[in-house]
């Protein structure tokens, strides 16, 4: 175990200082992008700006014998496009026992380290997986001569990670934060499902039988298969200063429960989710927005709190301390999102909470 004091030290010499905390910045969709699919990568500019994070993706999606053409796509993405000050761009590497990880993460940092913002590592089952790409990051930038670090991303696919999630966050202070990948975990946990997130029809409650007439009508209940690892997820993220999303939602053409899943994300305290067609962009950008309704009452709980302490009442509802806390999260949120989105910024301008 490294010593507190030695934390936040470079793991190499010349590799620049990690930093203290992580910046929060708008993250409502990650959009993945092939970038082997010249199509696809020719879309990017005209996306710059219109969603928060660009993910050029070289894993799962992209056929072995395309591996290497989706890396070198990805640098001339990286070496071509300007990003701008509202756009992240980010990469999903392959896992890292697989025999591509390592030209990955060499030739991306060599090549583009500069313009990456973020690099998503696959399958993450324990802090040792964080151990050892911190050090490779730190002896790479400074062999590249980076000035900033490179963050890492994980995602969790299999029940060890989730189970060692809390020290996976902790690993090192290069962490943005964790995805949810429910379709592997799925698989690893054995799990009687083969849709990729959302729920399933079959993981219901039906209410108690009425009078004791089981013949009678109960009502059904379809529940939320990924609650509990969404909830311990954001806990353990939110311990450690770093950021919680949601992951894949395959379902394109559904896109009522698309946007049910996002927003049960979005409610337990995940900041965005991923997106994997165009169509999805809009849906995570809406729901990971708080709304007008939503805002103003926090900026009226807040007004009338005045220092925060006691209680007052507002509409027949008892607002104290507590209430501020929640109030202040949705008031942060709108001004981090308003100061960077110019349609939500003249929204969120009418939002005053006046009676």
């Amino acid at each position: 175990m490294r010593s507190a004091k030695d934390f936040f030290k470079p793991l190499a010499v010349g590799a620049p200082q990690p930093l203290m905390e992580v910046p929060a910045r708008p993250s409502r969709a990650i959009h993945f992008f092939d970038p082997s699919n010249e199509k696809m990568a020719a879309k990017v500019p005209a996306m710059v700006g219109k969603v928060d994070i660009l993910l050029g993706n070289l894993e799962d999606a992209v056929k072995t014998e395309r591996k290497e053409a989706a890396r070198l796509g990805l640098v001339n993405v990286g070496k071509t496009v300007d990003f701008g000050e509202n756009t992240q761009f980010w990469t999903r590497v392959n896992s890292l026992d697989s025999p591509w990880f390592h030209d990955d993460i060499t030739t991306l940092v060599a090549e583009i380290g500069d313009k990456l913002d973020v690099i998503m590592i696959p399958k993450v089952e324990g802090p040792e997986d964080i151990h050892f790409v911190d050090r490779l990051l730190a002896q790479l930038e400074a062999k590249a001569g980076l000035k900033r670090p490179l963050l890492i991303h994980a995602i969790l696919e299999t029940a060890r990670g989730v189970a060692n999630v809390e020290e996976i966050c902790a690993a090192s202070p290069r962490m943005q934060g964790l995805s949810l990948g429910p379709a592997d975990l799925a698989a690893d946990r054995r799990m009687k499902t083969t849709r990729v997130g959302g729920g399933h029809p079959g993981y219901l409650v039906r209410q108690d039988p009425t009078d004791g007439d089981i013949e009678g009508e109960r009502g059904v209940f379809q529940q939320d298969l990924w609650h509990y690892t969404i909830s311990r997820m954001v806990d353990a993220c939110v311990m450690n200063g770093i950021f919680p999303f949601y992951g894949p939602f395959g379902d394109i053409k559904d896109t009522v429960a698309c946007e049910d899943q996002f927003r049960n994300a979005f409610l337990l305290g995940c900041v965005g989710a991923w997106s994997l067609h165009p169509v999805q962009i809009d849906i995570a950008k809406r729901v990971f927005s708080p709304t007008v309704e939503d805002v103003a009452h926090a900026r009226r709980v807040v007004a009338a709190m005045g220092d925060g302490s006691g209680a007052v009442m507002l509409d027949g509802k008892m607002e104290d301390d507590a209430s501020v806390k929640q109030c202040l999260v949705i008031v942060k949120l709108a001004e981090d999102l308003a100061a960077r989105d110019p349609e939500l910024a003249e929204l969120y301008a009418t939002a005053t909470g006046d009676n």
